[in-house]
């Protein structure tokens, strides 16, 4: 049942975020035939709350208003992963899950959740800026920063910003089906559902960490990228044995040669992709993977998108070349 929805504010919280929950579930569509939801944004901190953009919002509703919605959504907030939260809004979301309804986050609003203990045990997900530290603030949360979404159960949370979108369209698909929530996605223009993770949104260059041995042959490796690479090779090129080089490149990257290897010319491919007009094959080449076919495999294993939709994602369709 998706009858009910209130949306759970505390001070800062971000106006982007709040307005995507009022947009999915606060708008009336009666006039299309689209179900309506009985609405509400809840204050947790006072009748008037703080934006982290400098306005305020007032909101004549407060946590009993909770005990009645179906899903309680927790938007995004200025330092949400370093304050604390008033006890009594962490017993209401434990109250709402208890009785058998389900709660929802959106970015950093899952620390909120965290703090409720309601992410304990669970698969979890927030922006992949933030992951790292929701796993060690909550160490029974089972956190996954590659994802735009995960919906376990009672508890959804979502990853930033937009995908607050995508877990919210996924709640409406639930409840009410497909047709609606594509008719609520074209109002709103966006899509219904978006392939991949935020994986491929993530910016993250292989670490730079003091290589006393091996330095001078990453660098190589960053500079021939197109080549057929051995470990013996490599080793050789060090002035190693292979199993020396091998353990010195896992101890002083973290990571084996081909691990490293791959990363880097996935990296490489992202951006061609981003600022390029070169053909899939062309990049595969450039790239070291061979044919479009090879690059298309491992960029979706590493991302979970396809180089294609990379590029109409970061470039726009007159950055599309050739089909991948």
């Amino acid at each position: 049942m998706l009858k009910n929805v209130a949306v759970l504010l505390l001070d800062e919280v971000h106006p982007f975020e709040l307005g995507v929950l009022c947009e999915v579930f606060g708008l009336d569509r009666s006039d299309e035939g689209l179900p309506v939801t009985d609405f509400a944004v809840v204050s947790a901190e006072g009748p008037v709350l703080r934006t982290h953009a400098g306005f305020t919002i007032s909101t004549p509703h407060g946590l009993d208003r909770l005990e009645e919605a179906d899903l309680v959504a927790v938007p995004a907030g200025s330092h949400f992963m370093e304050r604390t939260y008033p006890e009594e809004v962490l017993d209401a979301l434990r109250r709402t899950v208890k009785r058998g309804a389900r709660v929802l986050s959106v970015c950093s609003g899952a620390y909120v959740l965290g703090a409720a203990g309601l992410l304990d045990g669970r698969r979890c997900t927030t922006h992949w800026r933030h992951a790292e530290e929701l796993a060690r603030r909550f160490p029974e949360a089972r956190v996954e920063p590659d994802v735009l979404y995960v919906d376990d159960g009672a508890v959804i949370t979502s990853a930033g910003t937009a995908a607050g979108i995508d877990a919210a369209l996924h709640l409406v698909r639930q409840a009410h089906g497909p047709a609606v929530a594509n008719a609520v996605a074209r109002r709103m223009v966006v899509p219904p559902h978006r392939d991949g993770g935020q994986a491929q949104y993530i910016k993250r260059p292989l670490p730079r960490t003091r290589c006393d041995t091996v330095g001078d042959t990453l660098a190589w490796m960053e500079r021939h990228l197109d080549r057929e690479m051995s470990v013996e090779q490599l080793a050789a090129q060090a002035h190693m044995s292979p199993r020396t080089f091998a353990r010195r490149f896992q101890q002083e990257t973290g990571t084996t040669p081909y691990r490293w290897l791959l990363r880097q010319r996935v990296l490489l491919a992202q951006h061609l992709l981003e600022t390029s007009e070169e053909t899939m094959d062309t990049i595969a080449g450039r790239t070291g993977f061979g044919n479009a076919a090879a690059l298309r495999h491992q960029f979706v294993r590493s991302l979970g998108t396809t180089p294609n939709a990379y590029r109409r994602t970061f470039r726009g369709p007159a950055g599309i070349t050739e089909a991948a």
